[in-house]
Protein backbone atom coordinates (compact mmCIF):
# COMPACT_ATOMS: atom_id res chain seq x y z
CA UNK A 1 0.00 0.00 0.00
CA UNK A 2 1.23 3.58 -0.54
CA UNK A 3 2.99 5.60 2.46
CA UNK A 4 3.56 8.70 2.37
CA UNK A 5 6.87 10.13 3.73
CA UNK A 6 5.46 12.74 6.23
CA UNK A 7 5.51 12.05 10.25
CA UNK A 8 2.06 10.28 11.09
CA UNK A 9 -0.80 12.77 11.60
CA UNK A 10 -1.78 10.90 14.59
CA UNK A 11 1.68 10.89 16.42
CA UNK A 12 1.89 14.55 15.67
CA UNK A 13 -1.97 15.06 16.88
CA UNK A 14 -1.37 13.15 20.31
CA UNK A 15 -3.77 10.37 19.48
CA UNK A 16 -3.24 6.72 21.19
CA UNK A 17 -3.37 4.08 19.31
CA UNK A 18 -6.82 2.38 19.12
CA UNK A 19 -8.41 5.09 20.78
CA UNK A 20 -10.98 8.14 19.79
CA UNK A 21 -10.39 10.46 22.90
CA UNK A 22 -12.15 13.93 23.27
CA UNK A 23 -9.54 16.09 24.13
CA UNK A 24 -9.89 18.67 26.89
CA UNK A 25 -11.04 22.48 26.47
CA UNK A 26 -9.22 24.67 24.99
CA UNK A 27 -6.06 22.47 23.79
CA UNK A 28 -3.90 22.38 21.16
CA UNK A 29 -6.10 20.29 17.74
CA UNK A 30 -4.50 19.74 14.39
CA UNK A 31 -6.59 19.95 11.50
CA UNK A 32 -6.35 16.01 11.60
CA UNK A 33 -7.21 15.38 14.72
CA UNK A 34 -10.32 17.91 13.96
CA UNK A 35 -11.56 15.27 11.22
CA UNK A 36 -10.69 12.49 13.28
CA UNK A 37 -13.47 13.58 16.42
CA UNK A 38 -15.73 14.94 13.84
CA UNK A 39 -15.50 11.90 12.71
CA UNK A 40 -16.56 10.07 16.23
CA UNK A 41 -19.05 11.90 17.19
CA UNK A 42 -21.05 11.53 13.87
CA UNK A 43 -20.46 7.53 14.16
CA UNK A 44 -21.48 8.14 18.14
CA UNK A 45 -24.28 10.27 16.98
CA UNK A 46 -25.83 8.46 14.16
CA UNK A 47 -25.73 4.41 13.72
CA UNK A 48 -26.07 4.80 9.97
CA UNK A 49 -22.88 6.63 10.15
CA UNK A 50 -20.28 4.15 8.62
CA UNK A 51 -17.02 4.60 7.05
CA UNK A 52 -14.67 2.78 4.53
CA UNK A 53 -11.53 3.09 2.13
CA UNK A 54 -8.47 1.66 1.38
CA UNK A 55 -6.64 1.02 5.13
CA UNK A 56 -8.70 3.08 7.00
CA UNK A 57 -9.50 0.22 9.74
CA UNK A 58 -6.99 -0.70 11.94
CA UNK A 59 -4.19 1.23 10.01
CA UNK A 60 -6.28 4.41 10.40
CA UNK A 61 -5.93 5.74 7.67
CA UNK A 62 -2.22 6.98 5.36
CA UNK A 63 -2.85 10.38 7.25
CA UNK A 64 -4.11 8.91 10.82
CA UNK A 65 -7.79 10.77 10.05
CA UNK A 66 -9.56 7.17 11.11
CA UNK A 67 -7.30 6.36 13.55
CA UNK A 68 -9.22 4.20 16.19
CA UNK A 69 -12.40 4.26 14.65
CA UNK A 70 -12.22 0.40 14.08
CA UNK A 71 -11.47 -0.15 17.70
CA UNK A 72 -14.44 1.70 18.96
CA UNK A 73 -16.95 0.92 16.81
CA UNK A 74 -16.45 -2.42 15.26
CA UNK A 75 -14.96 -3.72 11.80
CA UNK A 76 -18.86 -3.09 10.72
CA UNK A 77 -18.38 0.54 11.04
CA UNK A 78 -15.17 1.49 9.97
CA UNK A 79 -12.93 -1.26 7.77
CA UNK A 80 -10.57 -1.69 5.02
CA UNK A 81 -11.91 -2.12 1.25
CA UNK A 82 -9.85 -3.66 -1.89
CA UNK A 83 -8.08 -1.12 -4.11
CA UNK A 84 -10.75 -0.54 -5.87
CA UNK A 85 -12.13 3.14 -5.89
CA UNK A 86 -14.71 2.29 -8.74
CA UNK A 87 -15.89 -0.41 -6.10
CA UNK A 88 -15.80 1.34 -3.11
CA UNK A 89 -18.06 4.14 -4.57
CA UNK A 90 -20.75 1.54 -6.24
CA UNK A 91 -21.14 -0.14 -3.22
CA UNK A 92 -21.40 3.45 -1.45
CA UNK A 93 -24.44 4.30 -3.73
CA UNK A 94 -25.48 1.04 -3.00
CA UNK A 95 -25.45 1.42 0.71
CA UNK A 96 -27.13 5.27 0.58
CA UNK A 97 -29.81 3.79 -1.41
CA UNK A 98 -30.58 1.71 1.29
CA UNK A 99 -30.69 3.95 4.09
CA UNK A 100 -26.76 4.09 5.13
CA UNK A 101 -24.81 7.65 5.58
CA UNK A 102 -21.31 6.29 4.10
CA UNK A 103 -18.18 8.00 4.08
CA UNK A 104 -15.88 6.97 1.91
CA UNK A 105 -11.83 8.06 1.94
CA UNK A 106 -10.17 7.62 -1.59
CA UNK A 107 -7.21 8.17 0.45
CA UNK A 108 -5.33 10.46 -2.23
CA UNK A 109 -6.79 12.87 -4.60
CA UNK A 110 -5.36 11.75 -7.63
CA UNK A 111 -6.29 8.37 -6.80
CA UNK A 112 -10.06 8.72 -6.97
CA UNK A 113 -10.16 9.06 -10.65
CA UNK A 114 -11.76 5.39 -11.56
CA UNK A 115 -14.17 6.24 -8.94
CA UNK A 116 -15.16 9.82 -11.13
CA UNK A 117 -17.83 7.79 -13.37
CA UNK A 118 -19.67 6.31 -10.55
CA UNK A 119 -19.91 9.84 -9.08
CA UNK A 120 -20.69 11.59 -12.22
CA UNK A 121 -23.39 8.71 -13.29
CA UNK A 122 -24.97 8.00 -9.97
CA UNK A 123 -24.02 10.29 -7.10
CA UNK A 124 -24.89 13.19 -9.18
CA UNK A 125 -27.46 12.50 -10.82
CA UNK A 126 -29.33 9.66 -8.71
CA UNK A 127 -32.06 12.36 -7.09
CA UNK A 128 -32.34 13.55 -10.04
CA UNK A 129 -33.20 10.83 -11.53
CA UNK A 130 -35.90 9.27 -9.68
CA UNK A 131 -37.41 13.22 -8.84
CA UNK A 132 -36.29 13.28 -5.56
CA UNK A 133 -37.28 10.07 -4.48
CA UNK A 134 -34.10 8.26 -3.93
CA UNK A 135 -31.37 10.63 -1.65
CA UNK A 136 -27.55 9.82 -1.40
CA UNK A 137 -26.10 11.01 1.55
CA UNK A 138 -22.47 10.04 0.86
CA UNK A 139 -19.49 12.16 2.18
CA UNK A 140 -16.44 11.57 -0.33
CA UNK A 141 -13.18 12.69 1.84
CA UNK A 142 -10.52 13.76 -0.43
CA UNK A 143 -6.98 13.98 0.68
CA UNK A 144 -6.42 17.33 -1.99
CA UNK A 145 -3.31 19.17 -3.12
CA UNK A 146 -0.13 19.73 -2.95
CA UNK A 147 2.34 21.03 -0.54
CA UNK A 148 3.92 17.76 1.41
CA UNK A 149 6.30 16.63 -1.73
CA UNK A 150 3.89 13.81 -2.71
CA UNK A 151 5.36 11.43 -6.07
CA UNK A 152 3.17 11.26 -8.65
CA UNK A 153 -0.58 10.30 -8.39
CA UNK A 154 0.05 11.40 -4.96
CA UNK A 155 -1.07 15.59 -5.09
CA UNK A 156 -3.67 16.78 -7.69
CA UNK A 157 -6.28 19.75 -7.32
CA UNK A 158 -9.10 18.45 -8.83
CA UNK A 159 -11.71 20.80 -7.49
CA UNK A 160 -13.00 21.94 -11.31
CA UNK A 161 -14.29 18.61 -12.30
CA UNK A 162 -16.69 17.90 -9.27
CA UNK A 163 -17.47 21.75 -9.23
CA UNK A 164 -18.39 21.21 -12.40
CA UNK A 165 -21.17 18.24 -11.93
CA UNK A 166 -24.19 19.42 -10.86
CA UNK A 167 -25.99 17.34 -7.94
CA UNK A 168 -22.74 17.82 -6.00
CA UNK A 169 -21.92 19.69 -3.09
CA UNK A 170 -17.72 20.50 -2.90
CA UNK A 171 -16.47 21.79 0.28
CA UNK A 172 -13.07 22.57 1.25
CA UNK A 173 -12.27 24.18 4.80
CA UNK A 174 -8.71 25.63 6.18
CA UNK A 175 -9.51 25.80 9.69
CA UNK A 176 -9.38 23.71 12.63
CA UNK A 177 -12.24 24.94 13.70
CA UNK A 178 -14.08 24.30 10.19
CA UNK A 179 -12.51 20.89 9.26
CA UNK A 180 -14.36 20.13 12.56
CA UNK A 181 -18.03 21.79 11.87
CA UNK A 182 -18.15 21.33 8.22
CA UNK A 183 -17.67 17.63 8.69
CA UNK A 184 -20.02 16.73 10.89
CA UNK A 185 -22.58 19.20 8.50
CA UNK A 186 -21.45 17.47 5.22
CA UNK A 187 -22.00 13.87 7.43
CA UNK A 188 -25.43 15.48 8.29
CA UNK A 189 -26.51 16.51 4.77
CA UNK A 190 -29.13 14.70 2.79
CA UNK A 191 -27.60 15.10 -0.24
CA UNK A 192 -23.82 14.06 -1.49
CA UNK A 193 -20.69 15.80 -0.17
CA UNK A 194 -17.30 15.92 -1.96
CA UNK A 195 -14.76 17.14 1.42
CA UNK A 196 -11.42 18.11 0.14
CA UNK A 197 -9.03 17.48 3.15
CA UNK A 198 -5.64 19.58 2.06
CA UNK A 199 -2.91 17.22 2.92
CA UNK A 200 -0.59 20.67 3.81
CA UNK A 201 -3.31 21.44 6.52
CA UNK A 202 -3.44 17.95 8.43
CA UNK A 203 -0.82 19.31 11.01
CA UNK A 204 -1.60 22.68 10.89
CA UNK A 205 -2.67 23.88 14.83
CA UNK A 206 -5.15 25.81 17.09
CA UNK A 207 -6.45 26.49 19.94
CA UNK A 208 -9.87 24.70 20.12
CA UNK A 209 -12.04 22.88 22.13
CA UNK A 210 -13.60 19.78 20.10
CA UNK A 211 -15.92 19.19 23.13
CA UNK A 212 -17.73 22.40 22.92
CA UNK A 213 -18.02 22.25 18.87
CA UNK A 214 -19.77 19.32 19.20
CA UNK A 215 -21.85 20.54 21.79
CA UNK A 216 -23.05 23.82 19.61
CA UNK A 217 -23.37 20.69 16.62
CA UNK A 218 -25.37 18.77 18.29
CA UNK A 219 -27.70 22.13 20.21
CA UNK A 220 -28.28 23.31 16.49
CA UNK A 221 -26.54 26.14 17.63
CA UNK A 222 -23.59 26.18 14.89
CA UNK A 223 -23.17 28.82 12.27
CA UNK A 224 -24.38 27.07 8.96
CA UNK A 225 -21.53 26.51 6.63
CA UNK A 226 -22.17 25.11 3.41
CA UNK A 227 -22.78 27.93 0.92
CA UNK A 228 -21.31 30.04 3.47
CA UNK A 229 -18.06 31.84 2.99
CA UNK A 230 -15.88 33.90 6.09
CA UNK A 231 -13.61 37.06 5.93
CA UNK A 232 -10.77 35.66 7.50
CA UNK A 233 -8.77 38.88 7.65
CA UNK A 234 -10.48 42.30 6.68
CA UNK A 235 -8.91 44.86 4.55
CA UNK A 236 -9.39 47.85 2.95
CA UNK A 237 -7.76 48.36 -0.60
CA UNK A 238 -7.95 45.06 -2.47
CA UNK A 239 -9.74 41.18 -1.77
CA UNK A 240 -7.51 38.30 -1.83
CA UNK A 241 -10.75 35.26 -2.41
CA UNK A 242 -9.15 31.86 -1.66
CA UNK A 243 -10.06 28.15 -0.48
CA UNK A 244 -8.46 25.25 1.29
CA UNK A 245 -4.40 25.15 1.12
CA UNK A 246 -4.52 28.49 -0.46
CA UNK A 247 -6.05 30.78 2.39
CA UNK A 248 -3.02 30.61 4.78
CA UNK A 249 -1.14 31.75 1.74
CA UNK A 250 -3.34 34.36 1.35
CA UNK A 251 -3.32 35.50 4.61
CA UNK A 252 0.43 35.55 4.78
CA UNK A 253 0.63 37.91 1.33
CA UNK A 254 -1.82 40.08 3.32
CA UNK A 255 -0.05 40.30 6.31
CA UNK A 256 3.22 41.24 4.11
CA UNK A 257 1.19 43.57 1.99
CA UNK A 258 0.18 45.13 5.74
CA UNK A 259 4.10 46.08 6.05
CA UNK A 260 3.56 47.80 2.63
CA UNK A 261 1.33 50.04 3.80
CA UNK A 262 -1.61 48.33 1.79
CA UNK A 263 -4.71 46.72 3.55
CA UNK A 264 -5.90 43.49 1.94
CA UNK A 265 -9.14 41.70 2.73
CA UNK A 266 -8.86 37.62 2.81
CA UNK A 267 -12.07 35.69 1.85
CA UNK A 268 -12.08 31.98 2.85
CA UNK A 269 -14.75 30.03 0.76
CA UNK A 270 -14.96 27.09 2.82
CA UNK A 271 -17.77 25.85 -0.13
CA UNK A 272 -16.66 26.08 -3.26
CA UNK A 273 -20.52 24.46 -4.54
CA UNK A 274 -22.81 25.98 -3.35
CA UNK A 275 -20.86 29.63 -3.76
CA UNK A 276 -21.58 32.35 -1.37
CA UNK A 277 -21.42 35.34 -3.90
CA UNK A 278 -23.23 37.46 -1.25
CA UNK A 279 -20.23 37.58 0.94
CA UNK A 280 -17.66 37.82 -1.85
CA UNK A 281 -18.87 40.70 -3.85
CA UNK A 282 -19.77 42.57 -0.62
CA UNK A 283 -16.22 42.53 0.13
CA UNK A 284 -15.16 43.55 -3.49
CA UNK A 285 -17.30 46.51 -3.87
CA UNK A 286 -15.99 47.69 -0.50
CA UNK A 287 -12.31 46.69 -1.68
CA UNK A 288 -12.65 48.07 -5.45
CA UNK A 289 -9.83 44.92 -6.45
CA UNK A 290 -9.55 41.36 -6.32
CA UNK A 291 -7.05 38.89 -6.97
CA UNK A 292 -7.91 35.00 -6.88
CA UNK A 293 -5.76 32.80 -5.24
CA UNK A 294 -5.79 28.33 -5.93
CA UNK A 295 -3.68 25.69 -6.58
CA UNK A 296 -5.04 24.24 -9.51
CA UNK A 297 -4.29 25.45 -13.14
CA UNK A 298 -5.91 28.57 -14.01
CA UNK A 299 -7.57 27.04 -17.28
CA UNK A 300 -11.41 26.74 -17.19
CA UNK A 301 -10.52 26.46 -13.51
CA UNK A 302 -12.69 26.98 -10.29
CA UNK A 303 -10.71 30.37 -10.08
CA UNK A 304 -11.90 31.08 -13.79
CA UNK A 305 -15.61 30.72 -12.32
CA UNK A 306 -14.84 33.22 -9.13
CA UNK A 307 -13.19 35.61 -11.50
CA UNK A 308 -16.35 35.52 -14.17
CA UNK A 309 -19.01 35.94 -11.28
CA UNK A 310 -17.45 39.10 -9.37
CA UNK A 311 -16.66 40.51 -12.95
CA UNK A 312 -20.89 40.08 -13.77
CA UNK A 313 -21.77 41.14 -10.38
CA UNK A 314 -19.24 44.16 -9.28
CA UNK A 315 -18.18 45.67 -12.64
CA UNK A 316 -19.33 49.10 -11.32
CA UNK A 317 -17.41 48.77 -8.40
CA UNK A 318 -13.89 48.00 -9.44
CA UNK A 319 -11.16 50.04 -10.23
CA UNK A 320 -9.13 46.90 -12.41
CA UNK A 321 -9.49 43.51 -13.90
CA UNK A 322 -9.65 40.52 -11.18
CA UNK A 323 -6.69 38.60 -11.37
CA UNK A 324 -5.70 34.86 -10.94
CA UNK A 325 -2.51 33.60 -8.87
CA UNK A 326 -3.06 29.71 -9.85
CA UNK A 327 -0.93 26.95 -10.06
CA UNK A 328 0.64 26.26 -13.99
CA UNK A 329 -1.15 24.93 -16.87
CA UNK A 330 0.91 21.60 -16.77
CA UNK A 331 0.37 18.40 -14.95
CA UNK A 332 1.55 18.63 -11.55
CA UNK A 333 5.47 18.25 -10.89
CA UNK A 334 7.53 16.22 -8.52
CA UNK A 335 8.67 16.97 -5.31
CA UNK A 336 11.70 19.03 -6.02
CA UNK A 337 9.21 21.47 -7.98
CA UNK A 338 6.16 22.26 -6.63
CA UNK A 339 7.59 25.16 -4.62
CA UNK A 340 7.66 26.94 -8.10
CA UNK A 341 4.04 25.33 -9.08
CA UNK A 342 2.54 26.31 -5.82
CA UNK A 343 0.75 29.99 -5.40
CA UNK A 344 3.43 31.89 -3.27
CA UNK A 345 2.88 35.25 -0.98
CA UNK A 346 5.79 37.03 -3.70
CA UNK A 347 3.47 35.98 -6.43
CA UNK A 348 0.72 37.29 -4.37
CA UNK A 349 1.70 40.70 -3.87
CA UNK A 350 3.01 40.65 -7.32
CA UNK A 351 -0.61 40.29 -8.72
CA UNK A 352 -1.42 43.30 -6.10
CA UNK A 353 0.85 45.55 -7.20
CA UNK A 354 -0.87 45.08 -10.80
CA UNK A 355 -4.24 46.22 -9.70
CA UNK A 356 -3.65 50.02 -11.30
CA UNK A 357 -2.70 51.94 -7.64
CA UNK A 358 -2.87 55.37 -8.93
CA UNK A 359 0.22 55.38 -6.50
Amino acid sequence: MTQTTEAPAADRAGHVAGSVRTPPARTTSTFARALNAALADAMEADPAVLMFGEDVGTLGGVFRITDGLTARFGEERCFDTPLAEAGIMGMAVGMAMNGMKPVVEMQFDAFAYPAFEQVVSHVAKMPNRTRGKVRLPIVIRIPYAGGIGGVEHHCDSSEAYYAHTPGLTVLAPATVHDAYLMLREAIASPDPVVFLEPKKLYWSKEEVDLAELRRTFDDGEAPRRIGRAVVARQGTDATLISYGPSVPTALAAAAAAAEEGRSIEVIDLRSIVPFDDETVCESVRRTGRAVVVAEAPGFASVASEIVARVQERCFHSLAAPVLRVTGFDIPYPSPKLEHFYLPSVDRILDAVDDLQWED
